[in-house]
């Protein structure tokens, strides 16, 4: 499709769409934990894993406030994307690692904050 049409999306532009509709799902539930939360995209995990990271390369993280900077979740997207099969399970595995973040910043279970986590759709 050429770029100049209404439709044309890079990759990157539909997996940002994704994190945003994972977002503005969560949003609706917890808009008070969330508040100033920020959440960002990013092609890869730096080469850095955090204390808490063991084996495999993570698909997001959770960034706690610090020093004047607010709370940050990152997904990041290469990672999310060589293991989703299609793009219902691109959709489905974004919103699961957005949901995982949120309930690690949150301190509660997946299954608290979004209580579809983990259905297949």
């Amino acid at each position: 499709m050429p770029s100049a049409m209404p439709a044309y999306r890079t990759r990157a532009e539909r997996f940002d769409d994704l994190v945003l509709d994972a977002v503005e799902r969560l949003e609706r539930r917890w808009t008070r934990q969330l508040d100033g939360t920020e959440f960002a995209v990013e092609d890869v995990p730096p080469s850095n894993p955090a204390p808490w990271e063991h084996g495999g390369v993570p698909l997001g993280r959770y960034f706690p406030a610090d020093a004047g900077l607010p709370a940050r979740i990152v997904v990041y997207r290469r990672p999310v994307e060589s293991r989703a099969t299609d793009a219902a399970d691109l959709a489905e595995l974004v919103r699961d690692v957005v949901v995982e973040q949120v309930a690690h910043m949150l301190g509660r279970a997946p299954e608290d904050v979004d209580p579809g986590y983990g259905d297949d759709h």
